[in-house]
């Protein structure tokens, strides 16, 4: 999975590049096959981390099919807190290097300069509902990773008290997430108009879920393949590029997990494993760093394709180089010093 996440990352920040910014239109006599391409398909690297959010969910609070959390509510706040702490510190970030760029370069991919309200949409996750214009590329992700985890959260809850009143029914939760699966991969991923909602992007993230239920079965190789037969018949009513994708990384974690006794052994590099543990770092950071470097180079070397492309993976660099300090500075050290008061209250250790 840390693979997967790693090479989905590095493939939506390319995306971005080819996207947003002059480098990649000075650049683009050089490779506009290759620039077009990443335009156009980069973003589909989206699915990855949908399929393995849902997975991981799965793993982690319902490895069984039921909900493991006793507090609904304070599970979600808790996620809420995870993802939104390092996301404020990122919009920051994202709003300081927007007001640099906009001093050294006129472009379409420079934000406006921030407003109190839409900064306040922006940290309850709401800023696609209320229509506020992004302070940030794929800032949209967070909120709708956030509307997935509390609409599985409250289905397994709701399940839960199903059973609880009708004992006989322990397929409930099953049969609430693979109803709201089928009626995503059907209805609601083909309507855009819901594309700021989760229901949009529950096939994928359903999918998830589902195939990590299937691969901790007995008969699990079938039920695999009705998954795969349930994804062939989506893509018969309306083929979708991103859903074939989803499909695809489904199978691929399933066969994983089915097989990890053969593929514990094979070698992963130590690169791929590292970036796959900071992408959520790289991913908020990435934009506003490559702003800055767009800006740059346009100011420096306004008529240089070469030098242009050079400044791509220059950008590139550097939102690796950002990510990984984003990581430790921001995303796994703001909780540190609460954690260190835990284990010193509970373990006998001083914590000065």
């Amino acid at each position: 999975m840390d693979a997967l996440k790693a090479i989905a990352c590095i493939l939506i920040v390319l995306h971005h590049l080819a996207a947003y910014g002059p480098m990649s239109e000075i650049a683009y006599p050089l490779f506009p096959g290759l620039i077009d391409g990443l335009y156009e398909y980069g973003r589909m690297a989206v699915q990855v981390f949908l399929v393995v959010a849902g997975f991981l969910f799965a793993g982690k609070h319902a490895p069984g099919g039921e909900l493991l959390v006793a507090h609904p509510i304070q599970a979600i706040k808790q996620r809420y807190f995870r993802l939104v702490v390092p996301y404020l510190a990122a919009l920051i970030l994202a709003i300081g290097c927007a007001a640099i760029a906009r001093s050294w370069m006129v472009h379409d991919s420079i934000p406006h300069a921030a407003e109190p309200f839409q900064f306040l949409a922006h940290a309850f996750l709401l800023h696609d509902l209320l229509d506020q214009e992004a302070l940030s590329a794929g800032v949209w992700y967070v909120a709708i990773d956030f509307q997935l985890f509390a609409v599985t959260v409250i289905l397994l809850w709701l399940s839960r008290q199903i059973q609880r009143g009708y004992p006989n029914l322990k397929a409930a939760g099953l049969v609430l997430i693979t109803g709201l699966t089928l009626a995503s991969l059907f209805v609601f991923n083909r309507d855009t108009s819901l594309d700021e909602t989760a229901f949009y992007f529950f096939g994928s993230f359903g999918l998830g879920i589902l195939v990590y239920w299937a691969s901790s079965r007995q008969q699990s190789l079938w039920l695999m393949l009705l998954l795969v037969v349930m994804i062939a018949a989506a893509l018969l009513v309306d083929f979708r590029s991103r859903i074939a994708i989803a499909g695809i990384v489904m199978l691929t974690l399933g066969l994983a997990r089915q097989y990890r006794s053969v593929l514990q052994d094979l070698p992963i590099p130590n690169f791929l494993s590292t970036l796959g543990r900071i992408s959520y770092s790289i991913f908020l950071v990435h934009f506003p760093l490559c702003l800055i470097v767009n800006a740059t180079f346009f100011r420096l070397f306004p008529d240089q394709p070469v030098t242009n492309a050079f400044g791509m993976i220059l950008a590139l660099g550097v939102s690796i180089l950002g990510g990984a300090l984003f990581f430790r500075w921001v995303e796994s050290g703001w909780n540190r010093p609460a954690y260190l008061w835990r284990k010193g209250k509970e373990g006998g250790v001083s914590v000065g």
